[in-house]
Order: C-alpha cells, then structure tokens, then sequence
C-alpha cells in the first residue's frame, strides 16, 4: 500500500507496472512481483512473486450506484494462487481470487458504509455486495458463479449482524436464518475497515470466504487522515 506519482506508472495490454512492483498476465496466470518497503511499525522489505491461476475469468460488472460512477469487476471468482515471498513461512499454495474496484469519485462522497463477502462453494462461489449510499438507497447484491464463472443474480439470505471488530467497526454479512457468522481469521483491522476470513452458512452449506467492512463515515473524518499517510507512505521521485 504505497502511494506513487504518475510517473511511476506504466500500463500495457497485459501488464500493469507501479514502481517497482508488476503485475503481468502469463499464458493463463498472472504473475505479480513485489518488491516493496513496508510501513511503520514494522518497516522490513517485502520481496517476491504471487501466482494466480484463475478456475475461470468473468466478464461480469456490477454498478455500485445507478450512474455507473463505480464498479464492481470479479475477474476470477475462483482461483488457485501460489506465494513465495522472501520471508520464512510465506511461501504457500491455496485457494484465492481476482476482483478489483474501479470509480471516478472518491468512495466516502457516495457511499457512508459497505460490506462485502465471497465464499467458495461446492460448485464455485457466491458473492455479496451490501451497501448504505449517501442518498439514502442501498445496494444488495447476491451473485453466484459455477465453475465455468457464468454468473447468475439470486436471492440472498438475511443480512445478519455478527462480532465488530478490534477497532469496532460493525460487521455483517448474509447467512441462513438462525446461523451467526463468526471470524475465523482476522486479516486486517484499522480504524474505518477489518477485512477477516469469515465462516456463515448460505443455503444449507457451511462456507468458509473472504470478508470485509468498510465504514466510510470514518474514512472521511479528519483525524483518520494523518494516520492512514503512515500506513501508506507516499515514495515521490520514482523513474523507469
């Protein structure tokens, strides 16, 4: 998470390079170098590759608001992934994904607060989209993607409440009537956000996803913002 100028940008057809690190589509994988310097309290350099073999790409998109202002974009829902980072202990192989978010404003101007959730399943994945707009609307969105990635729209079960997290920022994500979610693994925790591996159950099955829950109310206030320039440093001067 390192904040780069315009010049450290270069994009092509297949690959997308900032600063040091890239990503870069090889054959059927995509192949992602890192080479970086974390930020404070740990500064250490993170070094190495990320592999991500998609089951099947999507060519799904998903307006997060009726303008189309921004979008949601799961290229593979389901995917295997390989890591081996310079580091003892971080070199693995597992289950993954591939999504991104794309906009051209800034989130805390449409949005106050959002949940979003993806979950393997026996016959590929099911994602949520829950969120609160600055006009009052919402967003509740439920697509479930078969192992080829054709995606299909259905209906969700209820929204339902489960444990904040360690700054307190409230959580929820869907699950069959009855069923309580409850973090399995905590990922990432700071102030306006906590991303966590979650276990629900979604139509009788027990799952087991990627979770996450962003509050925008405090993402915009002004005391979050010295804090968060120390977790992402800004590096200027970058040249190729």
């Amino acid at each position: 998470m390192t904040d780069r100028g315009r010049a450290a940008l270069r994009a092509e057809s297949d690959a997308l390079t900032v600063g040091p690190s890239a990503m870069r589509w090889q054959g059927d994988r995509l192949v992602i170098g890192i080479d970086e310097i974390s930020s404070p309290p740990l500064i250490s350099r993170v070094r190495g590759t990320i592999t991500l073999i998609p089951d099947a790409l999507t060519g799904v998109e998903l307006p997060l608001t009726p303008d189309g202002a921004h979008v949601w974009r799961p290229f593979a829902p389901s995917a295997r992934i390989e890591v081996a980072l310079e580091a003892k202990g971080w070199n693995w192989q597992g289950h993954g994904y591939f999504d991104a978010n794309f906009g051209t404003r800034a989130l805390e101007k449409d949005f106050s607060f959002w949940t979003w959730g993806r979950y393997p399943t026996r016959d590929g994945a099911i994602c949520f989209y829950d969120a609160v707009r600055r006009d009052g609307s919402t967003l509740d969105a439920a697509i479930r993607f078969d192992g080829q990635g054709d995606a299909q729209m259905v209906t969700a079960p209820p929204r339902t409440p489960f444990r904040r997290s360690l700054w307190q920022v409230r959580r929820e994500t869907r699950a069959d009537p009855g069923v309580v979610p409850r973090q399995v693994l905590g990922m990432l925790d700071a102030p306006f956000y906590s991303r966590s591996s979650v276990r629900t159950q979604i139509g009788g099955e027990v799952v087991t996803g990627v979770h996450e829950a962003l509050d925008l109310d405090r993402f915009a206030s002004p005391w979050l913002k010295p804090m968060l320039a120390m977790r992402v440093p800004r590096r200027a001067g970058w040249r190729f």
